[in-house]
C-alpha cells in the first residue's frame, strides 16, 4: 500500500529515528567517548601512544582509523543492501537489523576499560557500522513520506529531532559525569561507561516509534523491469544517476564539502582535549552548545533556501566551513573554541539537513527505488568519512592535529567549486522549482 506524504503522525514517527539514534552519534562520536577514551590511553608511561594487537599507534590516530575502516565497510555493502531492499520491499527490516546491531554494540561499550582497549575499538566501530546503515534506510524514506515542496521542512524537522533527543539523553549522562558523588559512585571510569550503556538501551527503545509507523517499504519492481535480484536493481539504478547530469555533480560536490563536515564532527572533542586540555566537562558543555545552536540552524538553512535556493545556500555554508578551517588552525584558548562551536553548530544542522532534502528533489518523481538512490548518497558520505578520517589521521602522525584540521579546508573547497558547476548546471537545466 502506498504512504500518504505529508501525513503528521508519519512524518513525526519518522523524525524519531533521529531521535533514537541521534544520542549515538553525539555520546560515542562527538564527546563523552572520544574524551573519556583520550583521557584513559594517554598515560605517563606511554603517552599518547597505544597497542592494538600488537600495533603501535597514536591513540587518536587508531580511533580515526578503525571508524574509517568501519565505514568504508559500509560504504562497499549498503548499495547491495538498498538494492535488495528495494527489490523485496523490507527496508524496515534492516533498519531494524542495523538498529538492534549498533545498540548492542553501544552497551557492550560498558565493558570498555584501558585493558580492554580491543574491545573498545572493535565495538565503537560495530556501533558505527549500525548507525550507519539505519540512517540510510531512514533518509530513504524521505521522498516516500514528504512531497517535494515539504522535504526541506521535514527533512529538517528530523534533525531537530535528533538534536532534541541527544541532548536530552546527553544532560542524564552528564550529571552522572559531574555529580558522581549523588548516586554513589566512586570509580570515575563509571559514569562514561554508563553512558555509552544508556546510548544503547535509548537507542533501542525509541527506535520502535518510527518501527511501528513506517511501512515496510514498497517493491520498486514492476513488470517492465525484468530484474531478477538486488544486484540488478543496482545496476539499474547507478545507469539512471550517470544520466542525470546535476544529480551526478551534485554528488561529486557533496562529497568533497563531506570530508570535511563529517569528519569535523567526528574529530572536534578530540582536538578540544589534546590541543586544548578543555577536559570532559568543558567538552560536554561545548558540543551541547553545538547541537542546542544546530536546531535553530537546520530550520534557518531550511527557511533560507526558500528564498535563496538549496545550492545558494550550500554555497554559503561552505564559504564558513572555510573559515572554520583556517579558525581552528590558530585558535589558543577555551573561549575561542566556544566561539568556534557556536558557528559550527549554525552550519551543522543546516549543511546535512538541506543536503538530503536537496538530494531528495533531484531523485525522479515518483521514484520507488528509493532505497537504492539514497544508498549512492550514503555511499558517497561513508566514502568521504573514509578519507577524511584516514588523511587526518596520517597528517597527525606525520605533523600534528592543526594541520590535519587545516587540511580539511582543501576539501570544503573542492566541495564549493563543485557546488558552482552544479548550479550553472541547474541553471541550463531549466532546474529552478524549489532548488
Amino acid at each position: 500500500m502506498q504512504t500518504i506524504k505529508n501525513d503528521k503522525n508519519t512524518i513525526r514517527a519518522w523524525a524519531m529515528f533521529d531521535w533514537s539514534n541521534s544520542a549515538y552519534n553525539l555520546v560515542i562520536t562527538s564527546t563523552i567517548f572520544p574524551a573519556y577514551y583520550t583521557i584513559i590511553t594517554t598515560t605517563e608511561e606511554h603517552g599518547d601512544k597505544v597497542r592494538f594487537f600488537g600495533w603501535e599507534f597514536v591513540n587518536t590516530a587508531l580511533s580515526n582509523y578503525s571508524l574509517s575502516i568501519a565505514y568504508l565497510i559500509m560504504a562497499l555493502l549498503l548499495p547491495f543492501l538498498s538494492s535488495s531492499a528495494d527489490f523485496h520491499g523490507n527496508k524496515k527490516t534492516f533498519m531494524k537489523l542495523f538498529t538492534y546491531v549498533g545498540s548492542f554494540a553501544c552497551m557492550l561499550l560498558y565493558f570498555f576499560k584501558l585493558e580492554s582497549l580491543e574491545l573498545g575499538i572493535i565495538c565503537s566501530a560495530i556501533a558505527a557500522m549500525g548507525y550507519i546503515g539505519g540512517v540510510m534506510f531512514s533518509n530513504s524514506y524521505l521522498p516516500e513520506i514528504a512531497s517535494v515542496d515539504q522535504q526541506d521542512r521535514v527533512s529538517a524537522q528530523g534533525f531537530a529531532y535528533g538534536y532534541i533527543g541527544s541532548v536530552l539523553l546527553q544532560i542524564i549522562c552528564f550529571i552522572f559525569i559531574l555529580k558522581p558523588e549523588w548516586f554513589g559512585i566512586s570509580d570515575p571510569s563509571f559514569p562514561p561507561r554508563l553512558s555509552f550503556l544508556l546510548v544503547g538501551v535509548w537507542w533501542m527503545l525509541f527506535s520502535q516509534i518510527p518501527f511501528a509507523k513506517l511501512p515496510n517499504g514498497g517493491s520498486g519492481i514492476n513488470e517492465s523491469r525484468q530484474r531478477k535480484n538486488g544486484y540488478q536493481e543496482l545496476v539499474y539504478v547507478f545507469k539512471l544517476i550517470r544520466r542525470m547530469a546535476v544529480l551526478k555533480r551534485f554528488l561529486i560536490a557533496f562529497f568533497f564539502y563531506s570530508v570535511g563536515v563529517q569528519t569535523i564532527m567526528l574529530v572536534a572533542a578530540s582536538f578540544g582535549e589534546k590541543e586544548l586540555h578543555l577536559g570532559t566537562d568543558n567538552l560536554i558543555i561545548i558540543i551541547l552548545i553545538i547541537q542546542i545552536v544546530a536546531i535553530g540552524g537546520a530550520y534557518l538553512m531550511s527557511a533560507l533556501g526558500r528564498s535563496m535556493g538549496n545550492i545558494g545556500v550550500l554555497i554559503l555554508v561552505v564559504c564558513i566551513w572555510i573559515c572554520i578551517c583556517v579558525s581552528a588552525y590558530y585558535i589558543s584558548s577555551a573561549k575561542q573554541f566556544y566561539l568556534l562551536a557556536v558557528v559550527v553548530g549554525l552550519v551543522m544542522g543546516g549543511i546535512q539537513s538541506l543536503s538530503r532534502s536537496t538530494y531528495s528533489k533531484f531523485l525522479p518523481e515518483n521514484t520507488r527505488d528509493t532505497a537504492s538512490f539514497f544508498s549512492f548518497y550514503d555511499v558517497t558520505e561513508k566514502l568521504a568519512i573514509v578519507l577524511g578520517l584516514a588523511s587526518f589521521a596520517f597528517i597527525e602522525e606525520q605533523s600534528n592535529i592543526r594541520n590535519s584540521a587545516l587540511a580539511l579546508s582543501v576539501f570544503f573547497f573542492a566541495g564549493l567549486i563543485g557546488l558552482i558547476i552544479v548550479a550553472r548546471t541547474k541553471k541550463k537545466s531549466g532546474l529552478y522549482h524549489y532548488l
